[in-house]
């Protein structure tokens, strides 16, 4: 009785993985002849349960055999018809699903995924699923096309490029058009990619593209067109502080030419008060030579001449020899003269008259002592 609850203790936790570690996976797929495809195999981890081994193994109508193998020593690549084409994710636990590149017919078949874990004591606990893949060939589905930029519009010298993408059995291939005048197309490229790294204004127009593989009858799709439009933009931009200086011009840009006439002289605020401060000066320089060099108003000083009638009574009375009476009343005329330099003029003026009136006083003294 002992050994029996001792062996259902022991038994207990494989059957709880077991009951837990289940693989994922289609039943069946569907591959594309010359494409990829991803043969899901996926589990979730347990604790104290570590992967021991991988295998993958295939089951075609004339033959079978291990195809991929992970242990502790490596992946490994056993047929030789998948090497190079086949490969398992590492570092992703719980993730075993098979990669298949460049899809057969010969790989179609049944798929067998094993999954071998370890546990804590020892046991070993394996799991499998199987997938049933078919691999057929599709043609070439309607090409959509796609722009590397938002938008069709573009400036004079912008880079573009227009891409042609479709779904189905590779090889596919690709060819560009441009419509022209009467519903005639001119072959551009026989790439996927049609690129432009200067736009010019003769680029716009109308462009379309077609797709190709190998299946059936090899029927052309042809993609909707589109129309590639290059003008100048209607916005006018603001100058840049960089505008007057010449800027370099990147690769597979046009420099842009602006028309005669338009483009004016712009100077910069430093350089206009430069020349507003130096005008001034000028200005200021000129007038100052202007008052300088111009000869002074000479002050117009006149001179008061007071012609004393009775000193020139007693001049006339010394000259003749007999004395009169002084006049009493006199009668001054003034003359306005100009005055230039006549100091000494007055002064000697002055002495004259003082020296006539002292006489004339003394002539009167002695006309009273005769009486």
């Amino acid at each position: 009785m002992g050994m029996l609850v001792r062996a259902a203790v022991l038994l207990s936790p494989l059957l709880f993985c077991n009951a837990f570690l289940n693989l994922t996976g289609p039943s069946e797929l569907e591959g594309v002849w010359k494409g990829s495809t991803i043969l899901p195999c996926a589990y979730v981890p347990v604790k104290d349960l570590v992967q021991q081994t991988l295998t993958w193994t295939v089951v075609h109508d004339q033959s079978s055999g291990t195809i991929f193998r992970r242990d502790d020593s490596g992946d490994h690549v056993l047929l030789s018809e998948y090497r190079g084409r086949v490969s398992v994710l590492k570092d992703a636990p719980g993730n075993v699903s098979l990669h298949i590149l460049n899809l057969e017919i010969s790989d179609r078949g049944t798929y067998t995924c094993q999954v071998t874990w370890k546990a804590s004591n020892n046991t070993l606990i394996a799991k499998e699923i199987t997938t049933k893949v078919d691999v057929v060939k599709v043609a070439a589905t309607k090409p959509v096309i796609r722009a590397s930029e938002p938008g069709l519009t573009f400036a004079p010298g912008a880079r573009t490029s227009l891409t042609c993408v479709a779904s189905g059995s590779p090889p596919i291939s690709y060819r560009w058009f441009r419509s022209g005048p009467g519903g005639e197309a001119l072959l551009l490229s026989s790439q996927a990619k049609l690129a432009w790294d200067s736009l010019q204004p003769s680029d716009t127009g109308t462009y379309f593209c077609e797709a190709e593989n190998r299946v059936g009858a090899r029927a052309v799709q042809q993609s909707d067109a589109v129309e590639l439009t290059v003008r100048e933009s209607p916005v006018t931009r603001q100058p840049s502080p960089e505008a007057g200086r010449p800027q370099p011009t990147p690769r597979g840009d046009v420099p842009q030419r602006v028309p005669t006439g338009t483009q004016g002289t712009r100077l910069s605020l430093p350089l206009v008060i430069l020349i507003a401060v130096v005008c001034s000066a000028v200005v200021f320089l000129l007038v100052f030579i202007i008052i300088c060099i111009r000869k002074p108003k000479e002050v117009q000083v006149y001179e008061v001449k007071d012609h004393n009638l009775r000193a020139a009574a007693s001049s006339r009375c010394e000259s003749a020899g007999h004395y009169e009476e002084p006049i009493c009343s006199t009668e001054n005329n003034y003359v306005m003269e100009h005055m230039v330099n006549k100091r000494s003029q007055e002064i000697s003026t002055e002495k004259n008259e003082y020296d006539c009136v002292g006489n004339t006083q003394e002539s009167v003294y002695e006309v009273g002592d005769t009486a």
